[in-house]
């Protein structure tokens, strides 16, 4: 089972990735991996932006796409709009994508997967 099979997933057209947003951060900090409860993790991102009007949503949007090389029109927001875990879907060829993100998040802090 690949190391992010619980976080990043595979679909037709792309791949999905769990994310926990913290909105209003003073400031950006490192992604990371972290354990969101029941054995299940999610990649953090923190944003300056409040989390009104879909303010942190598109600066989460464009945070992915700058800090991963993508173009924001990759990225959406499959579920979680108004909450802070949500599923978002990167646009791209399958293998690819669960390629090079899966690296990306080699490099990031995490915590072990519980069993």
């Amino acid at each position: 089972m690949p190391l992010f099979s619980d976080i990043l997933t595979p679909f037709a057209n792309g791949v999905r990735l769990t994310v926990r947003v913290k909105p209003g951060q003073s400031r950006s900090r490192a992604v990371k991996v972290v354990d969101i409860g029941d054995g299940k993790r999610a990649v953090e991102i923190s944003v300056a932006a409040d989390a009104r009007d879909g303010k942190a949503n598109r600066a989460l949007v464009e945070r992915l796409a700058c800090e991963w090389g993508l173009g924001k029109k990759q990225i959406s927001i499959k579920s979680g709009e108004t909450g802070r875990l949500k599923i978002i879907e990167i646009a791209g060829e399958p293998q690819a994508l669960m390629q090079r993100i899966g690296e990306m998040l080699i490099h990031t802090r995490h915590p072990q997967k519980r069993k």
